[in-house]
């Protein structure tokens, strides 16, 4: 992966915010925003321990909001767009920060019954058509797993035009 800026929204704990570091390297930036600053706090500690020359901002917010954040080249949601009931709203406002040709990866539920902790769940089907509505091309599963609360879990990866 080439370096660029990128946002992790709802990095939560920083699993995908740390595989993001670890890509881009030290000339990749990331946006971690998540409204949990204590989630946040333990995030800057692992970077700083395992990818010291990271370039990380911390961003305490929820991402459903407003956001000022430069022209991105990438976004991942990991497990956090299935909170958000209006989606095709939020996903909008989303694609709006990306570049020409910027990438948007998502992980989530594939399934369409939700739960208290997976309210709004997104299975890759829905998502392939939503994608296309917000201007996305080129969505394509990267891959599946089996979960063990939802069936399974999909990674998607989609483009900008």
């Amino acid at each position: 992966m080439t370096a660029g800026v990128w946002a992790d929204l709802g990095s939560g704990d920083g699993a995908f915010t740390l595989v993001l570091a670890d890509l881009l390297g030290p000339t990749g930036r990331i946006y971690s925003i998540d409204r949990d600053e204590h989630a946040l706090r333990d995030q800057q500690r692992a970077i700083a321990s395992r990818f010291p020359a990271g370039v990380v901002e911390y961003v305490e917010a929820d991402f459903t909001g407003p956001l000022e954040l430069p022209r991105l080249d990438g976004i991942v949601m990991a497990n956090s767009l299935h909170f958000e009931r209006d989606q095709e709203g939020l996903l909008r406002r989303l694609v709006s920060h990306l570049a020409p040709a910027g990438r948007f990866l998502l992980v989530e539920y594939d399934t369409d019954r939700g739960n208290t902790w997976v309210p709004y769940p997104l299975p890759f089907a829905a998502w392939s058509a939503l994608a296309s509505r917000v201007g996305l091309v080129d969505t394509r599963l990267l891959g599946r797993v089996p979960s063990r609360y939802l069936g399974s879990i999909y990674s998607a990866l989609s483009v900008t035009r």
